[in-house]
């Protein structure tokens, strides 16, 4: 056994369910045999993906293992390292980094050129045969050397290799250097192990360090858990409902424009970065749509979404945060200044990994809120920085911050719901820990009013459309205004029943002045009727009229009278009424036969909403899949040594293309197609070559043969004409 496709072909069912649980790349899609798969599994991407799956030790144990010639043996591999190796090349062997064959142990091919043409800071092996005692006679100029080479990297310059002073002229007439070109130097593998002492790294990496952090009680984690779970649903809810009536604009280029961000911030009340990580996590679970008009607008799975229990509802944003790509840690960044929330910049291929780690290393710590310095060391050795290593810090500060905010820590350590939820068991826990919901206000005599808990779904979106909130925490504050009570007047809302609503939703006595608030915007509204032309402006009370016409702030709108009751303009009736509102006015929408437009209004986009694909690693199959991929696999091994085993016995048999007569052409071929046997052909092609084909014969027809051929699997048509013979096998 020298190959990896032979020590592939060597383990058991086992083996490969470890490999293929470790490596879920090599069976996605699953291959037609063992050939393809040690194909696949000595590709450098493949390789470079099994590599960062490792931690600090093992990476180093494979460095060892790449600065040794090959075939080398464990001995050889622990005299470089530490014991603890041996530990590490089983794993290295179980994910296929390191084969055994019948003279030692391997790598596979490409490994050595992924890990880098300087393993451990290692220059290549001497072609020279090298007598390293004579180091330590070496003079002290060429000792100074050799102690800025030892530990890498191996290059170093010179001013001129034909004069390169006295140190480095010893070394090169030593062979402990070798030129590479007119100023460079490289220091050989075996000497720098040497000047290491007989060792590859400096420090043997053998154990995770310790995380060290503050001590939490589990009761209130636990709390501060499901208030950030109590939270984080509000949040996505305001957010969806303010861009119901107020829908932001998509920028041309993709995301949402820092204007908007910084309104949806002062609306929800938290900074920027939070408003941002709160609108992806609406968008990556569709409950946002961009319209044609790109307006950001909520989509119909929204209502639906809201439908649902709050267990049911966070699991949805929880999980699509857990396996996104996207990093809205970046909307901000100093160091990327054009990024925006919801835009194609956020994609990042090791988010989830890193995500995933984070949350894996806080379930191995319970009750312990890291610090940040000892996190990232830990972070570092669990996944030493190699392939897209840019923000792997920041990526798990980031995670850490998100998964505060989500609930799933609480005070910084693991909560009893992050621990359920990365179980993937039932969450309805969820259901029975949340605050009870109330179905009451207190209405106070400054026209705000408090809700002294959760309040139940329908009167919150009651509320909503009638109060701006003001504050937020354990008790909610709404404030009443002329603009709140006209939006609710736009939904349909009469002053009488927002008054009813108040009044039997409220514990205390409505106070006079908003009485006379909602009875004075009552009256107004609807006064001016606003419809499209492009659009029109109509009034019976022509004193309004003339006040429009001479209001400056109104010019931009360019009004033209064409009544007395009537102006019209270019604009249209929804900007027109933006306007007007913005001016003081209270106008109502109209129809084309002079019916007022009012009613209970649901925004939501027409479009479909198109969640952002998920840039990253593969996922790992279920066990019954891997087991089917295995079976799929030693199948088609078995069909391939079949088709080589029949050429061979062709080749031996014949030694020659095979000849016969048209007679004994057909006779042959409709014997064996009875016989269902396979037979050996000389066929010739449109150049009138002949090339020796394996077939299984199925039938005759219109002058061709239709078999199956040996060497593609396929049923093809071979024309009875150009057969230039047949030989049963």
């Amino acid at each position: 056994m020298r190959s990896f496709s032979d020590y592939l072909r060597s383990i058991d069912d086992a083996a490969f369910l470890n490999l293929f649980s470790a490596r879920p790349d090599l069976v996605t899609p699953v291959p037609p045999d063992i050939a393809s798969l040690a194909v696949r599994a000595c590709s450098a991407p493949s390789l470079a993906r099994a590599i960062d799956s490792l931690n600090q030790w093992h990476f180093q144990v494979l460095e060892a293992a790449g600065a040794l010639n090959e075939p080398f043996s464990l001995k050889s591999l622990v005299a470089l390292t530490d014991k603890a190796a041996a530990a590490a090349l089983t794993h290295l062997i179980s994910i296929g980094l390191v084969y055994p064959s019948d003279d030692g142990l391997r790598l596979p091919t490409q490994l050595r050129e992924v890990i880098g043409n300087d393993p451990a800071g290692l220059g290549p092996a001497s072609i020279a045969k090298l007598k390293l005692s004579d180091l330590d006679l070496a003079p002290a100029d060429s000792k100074k050397v050799l102690e800025r080479l030892t530990w890498g990297p191996p290059r170093g310059s010179v001013g001129d290799i034909k004069n390169p002073g006295p140190g480095v002229a010893w070394l090169l007439e030593h062979k402990f250097l070798v030129p590479l070109d007119q100023r460079t130097v490289i220091l050989p593998r075996e000497v720098g192990i040497y000047l290491r002492g007989g060792k590859i790294h400096k420090e043997r990496l053998v154990t995770a360090p310790l995380l060290t952090g503050a001590q939490r009680d589990e009761r209130q984690v636990n709390l501060a858990a499901i208030a950030n779970i109590s939270t984080a649903l509000r949040w996505v809810e305001e957010l969806l409902n303010f861009w119901a009536e107020e829908p932001a604009d998509s920028l041309r280029a993709g995301g949402l424009g820092v204007r908007d961000l910084k309104i949806i911030s002062t609306h929800l009340g938290v900074d920027e970065a939070c408003a941002a990580f709160i609108t992806e996590l609406a968008f990556l679970t569709s409950l946002i749509s961009i319209d044609a008009n790109d307006r950001i607008m909520p989509s119909n799975k929204f209502d639906i979404w809201l439908m649902q229990s709050p267990a049911a509802r966070w699991q949805v944003i929880a999980s699509a945060w857990l396996i996104t790509s996207r990093v809205s840690g970046l909307v901000g960044r100093a160091e990327a200044k054009n990024v925006a929330a919801l835009g194609p910049e956020l994609d990042r291929v090791n988010a989830g990994r890193v995500r995933a780690l984070t949350l894996s290393i806080l379930s191995d710590n319970k009750l312990l809120a890291p610090d940040a310095k000892s996190f990232n060391t830990l972070l570092a050795w669990r996944a030493p920085v190699r392939r897209n290593s840019s923000l792997q810090e920041e990526l798990a500060t980031w995670s850490l911050r998100e998964a505060e905010w989500l609930g799933i820590t609480g005070q910084g350590a693991i909560s009893k719901y992050g621990e359920i939820f990365l179980s993937g068991q039932d969450l309805e826990l969820i259901n029975d820990d949340l605050p009870k919901t109330v179905d009451h206000i207190l209405i106070q005599s400054d026209n705000t009013a408090i809700a002294p808990g959760p309040l139940e779904h329908e009167i919150s979106q009651q509320l909503a459309i009638m109060a701006e909130i003001e504050s937020r925490g354990g008790a909610t504050v709404y404030r009443f205004s002329e603009a709140t009570i006209r939006r609710a007047l736009d939904h349909g809302k009469t002053g009488e029943e927002i008054k009813a609503f108040l009044i039997k939703t409220s514990k205390t006595p409505m106070p006079q002045p908003l009485e006379y608030l909602i009875a004075d915007v009552a009256k107004k509204h609807g006064k001016l009727r606003v419809g499209n032309i492009s659009s029109f402006i109509r009034c019976e009370d022509t004193a309004l009229i003339a006040q429009i016409m001479g209001d400056k702030k109104l010019d931009v709108l360019s009004l033209r009278r064409i009544a007395p009751e009537v102006v019209v303009c270019d604009h249209d009736a929804a900007d027109v009424m933006r306007v007007l509102r913005e001016s003081g006015y209270l106008p109502a929408a109209e129809s084309s036969n002079g019916v007022m437009l009012m009613g209970a209004r649901a925004n939501r986009a027409l479009t479909r909403p198109r969640p952002p694909r998920i840039i990253g690693e593969i996922e790992i199959p279920s066990q019954e899949l891997l087991e089917g991929a295995i079976r799929a696999i030693r199948t088609g091994e078995k069909s391939s040594h079949k088709q080589i085993r029949l050429r061979q016995v062709a080749n031996e048999a014949l030694g020659a293309l095979p000849r016969s007569t048209a007679n004994e052409t057909m006779d042959l071929i409709n014997r064996f197609i009875l016989e269902e046997k396979s037979l050996s052909i000389g066929y010739a092609d449109n150049n009138g070559s002949v090339t020796h084909r394996i077939i299984d014969p199925l039938r005759v027809s219109a002058g061709s043969l239709i078999a199956r051929d040996h060497a593609t699997g396929e049923v093809q048509s071979f024309r009875i004409p150009r057969i230039t013979g047949v030989a049963p096998l």
